[in-house]
């Protein structure tokens, strides 16, 4: 062939990146679930305004968010709180949290 590629080539790198795909999918499929499975344990423990106050936090700090669900979880697993878990709980995680995560600005002046 002219361009030094030829039809065995080509079918090696279309099956990879066929194989490749497949697997970006299963693990975006599983992803889905795992994250179907987290949101159905926090219908299930928190009650209904816990969960909005939830939800608005992950709306401006996804992140913060995020850890706090991991603690409900681990908490309501270990049997550690009392189900459903109420808006005060997490009100009270997130102040914790949001303490430990958050840094202060520092200035500091430099005089010449």
């Amino acid at each position: 062939m002219a361009y030094g590629v030829d039809d065995e080539e080509l079918a090696e790198i279309r099956r990879r990146k066929i194989q490749q795909m497949r697997e970006e999918a299963k693990k975006a499929e599983l992803e889905k679930q795992l994250e179907a499975q987290r949101q159905a344990i926090l219908r299930r423990i928190l009650t209904e305004k816990a969960r909005e106050r939830l939800n608005n936090v992950k709306l401006v700090r996804p992140e913060l968010a995020r850890l706090v669900e991991d603690q409900l979880i681990a908490l309501a697993q270990s049997g550690r709180v009392q189900l459903p878990i109420d808006e005060d709980l997490v009100k009270n995680i997130l102040a914790e949290l949001y303490y430990k995560t958050h840094r202060e600005p520092k200035f500091r002046f430099v005089r010449k």
